[in-house]
């Protein structure tokens, strides 16, 4: 009996059994992989974000922004640092801007919600422990209610 070239069926299902088991193996390591990526992302984000309101302040500080007696120094809101204010101390009044767009928390579950919206604030009279929105922006944190890689919740940061 002359054999013919080419794989048998046993051969061939042994083949995609074995690639099989290589991508299943792959899938956890991949999925970790996108999560810390997108930890990372978070951590510039708000890192930028608090560099701007730390501007600001510099810049009320400063004497940059007009002053009120009920002004803590704080940006009344996010779009403040994106839109900019009047530098009262430029003969030209020209805007200071802390911060070319507000980014997008990575780790939000809403994707209809708009940059600024996908972020919780703090104001300045509210405790750590239980930040609250107020009158001006002193921080901000992740909305997500998800566990870090570390253990941590990504609120926390």
């Amino acid at each position: 009996m002359m054999r013919h070239a080419g794989f048998t069926l046993i051969e061939l299902v042994v083949t995609v059994m074995i690639v099989a088991i290589l991508a299943a193996g792959a899938m956890p390591v991949m999925q970790l992989t996108i999560k810390r990526n997108q930890e990372m992302e978070l951590r510039t984000h708000l890192r930028q974000i608090r560099t701007a309101i730390d501007a600001y302040k510099k810049a009320f500080d400063e004497g940059k922004i007009k002053k009120t007696l009920e002004d803590s120094g704080y940006p009344p809101t996010l779009e403040t640092l994106e839109l900019g204010v009047q530098d009262q101390t430029a003969p030209k009044k020209k805007i200071l801007r802390f911060i070319r767009r507000i980014p997008r928390d990575p780790m939000s579950s809403d994707k209809e919600a708009s940059a600024i919206e996908s972020w919780g604030k703090r104001s300045y009279l509210s405790e750590a422990s239980s930040p609250s929105e107020g009158a001006d922006v002193y921080d901000v944190y992740s909305l997500s209610p998800q566990k870090a890689l570390d253990g941590t919740f990504y609120s926390t940061w």
